[in-house]
């Protein structure tokens, strides 16, 4: 049977086509099947254009710019494991509703920003827009309830939310996040919170100021809540349009919003710390004793309310600044007491809190941070002919097995253009396999720093290389 391609005709050919097929005023592009032993079609047939960039609001990492990933990557993995963090990666496609129920109907990321999609089986599917809601689905399906308390989780990976992409932000970006589960002390708030300031200040970032609020529990906060409708009703006219919705949906993001007019009202606006119940009010009050303790950078900022529906009690964002008095989000997060209850698992307290990873990346570079410096290859293999260049694959994979980063230029035919890639690298040994050395099993080694060489055997080449890059002097570069 003939296989058939699938072609798009646009509109300017139309009217040449059989009128079953389409009418002349058909304005959209038609797809046909046109079999690959059918004569020439008399139709004009064009391709789609391949884009040769990404979405809009995506990018690629560039290798010049991972040396700062790399460094920040290596300071995540090492605080994680100083603090007791285990790692886990969940999906980044998720049911849709697991969102829509744990973030909240009314927030911005639900209403306006979610990937949701339904896919060719009739499930209903979502890219993850935060790293939270994984990770508490994980934590009941995988029984971790029983683990000793309390579990903490990290976890790093792409996050997807349809926004305006502006400076610093993507509609694809990455997030590190620091969880844990099974304890209320406030003691872990401020852990948590000492762990972000130690994560951002080893990047480099050393002016930052950390913004902390309570929103309460729930039980005090329908109270709250209530005053503040009352009085933003008062004042509806003065609101953004955005927040005259918020104030029948989630009343609480009024106060989040950067519209001027409306942090203006906000400024008047009854504050939670004001209405806490008295174990919100107890618990609050402790992490700040503890905060102080620690002297950590941090002010009491009674508008901050973060724009996800599952936070309680402690509320806090990491701020840096520039030369300019621009304050720049780093990331942020707060207890969620109830969502593992609300996801249908047993009623457990959890805190964590997430960095956007761009961000950081970003102010890196804007303060000069240092980036993390690769090994470089400290032994350069070089071969001739094509049995050496046989007998050259099992030597690269010696040295590798050894520890010893050997740096080639197979594919290269002239010895000399090979030399000169070591040169440029910079080596401090240079391995030679001729047709002559191929046969005889050996490799001549020579000395860049002192120009001496010796001819030896498949058997003494390790011995020989270590010898050398004992004797050299080399300047190690520290991680932090």
């Amino acid at each position: 049977m003939a296989q058939s391609k699938i072609k798009i005709v646009t509109k300017k050919v139309v009217k040449k086509m059989d009128k079953k097929t389409v009418t002349a005023k058909s304005a959209k592009p038609v797809i046909v099947a046109k079999k690959t032993t059918a004569p020439a079609s008399k139709t004009k047939v064009v391709e789609e254009e391949i884009m040769l960039q990404p979405p809009r609001g995506m990018r690629d990492l560039l290798p010049g710019d991972q040396p700062y990933w790399n460094q920040l990557r290596r300071i995540l993995s090492k605080i994680s494991l100083e603090y007791g963090f285990q790692r886990i990666d969940t999906p980044a496609l998720e049911y849709s509703n697991l969102f829509i129920r744990s973030i909240g109907k009314g927030t911005d990321i639900v209403d306006k920003e979610i990937y949701a999609f339904t896919t060719k089986g009739g499930d209903k599917v979502a890219l993850r827009p935060e790293l939270t809601a994984g990770l508490g689905r994980a934590y009941i399906q995988h029984g971790m309830t029983v683990l000793s308390k309390p579990v903490k989780l990290f976890s790093t990976g792409p996050v997807y939310r349809y926004d305006r992409p502006q400076e610093g932000r993507y509609r694809e970006h990455f997030q590190a996040n620091f969880d844990a589960f099974g304890e209320q002390d406030p003691i872990l708030d401020a852990q948590l919170i000492q762990l972000a300031h130690r994560v951002v200040t080893l990047v480099g970032i050393k002016n930052i100021q950390f913004q902390v609020n309570s929103i309460g529990c729930p039980k005090c906060r329908k109270e709250y809540q209530n005053l503040l409708v009352a009085y933003f009703e008062s004042k509806k006219q003065k609101l953004c349009l955005n927040c005259k919705k918020r104030l029948e949906t989630n009343p609480l993001r009024i106060l989040d919003c950067k519209e001027d007019k409306c942090i203006q009202v906000s400024a008047l606006a009854p504050q939670s710390i004001d209405h806490l119940c008295m174990e919100c009010r107890v618990h609050f009050k402790s992490l700040l004793e503890y905060l102080d303790e620690l002297d950590l950078p941090y002010v009491i900022n009674p508008r901050l309310v973060r724009g996800l529906s599952y936070y309680t009690k402690t509320v806090f964002e990491i701020w840096s600044g520039d030369e300019e008095g621009k304050k720049h989000s780093l990331g942020g997060g707060g207890r969620y007491d109830n969502l593992i209850g609300e996801l249908g698992g047993e009623q457990t307290p959890a805190i964590g809190f997430g960095l956007g990873m761009d961000r950081l990346v970003q102010e890196m570079k804007r303060v000069h941070a240092k980036m993390y410096i690769e090994p470089k290859p400290r032994v350069f293999l070089a071969q001739l002919g094509d049995l050496a260049k046989k007998k050259s694959l099992n030597v690269f994979a010696e040295l590798q097995k050894n520890g010893i980063l050997t740096a080639e230029s197979f594919g290269r035919g002239s010895l000399k253009s090979q030399l000169r890639v070591a040169d440029r690298l910079g080596v401090e040994i240079t391995l030679i396999i001729g047709q002559k050395e191929a046969l005889d099993e050996t490799v001549i080694v020579k000395d860049m720093v002192s120009g001496t060489q010796e001819t030896v055997n498949h058997e003494r080449l390790i011995i020989a290389v270590r010898k050398i890059l004992k004797n050299n002097v080399v300047v190690s570069h520290s991680e932090e």
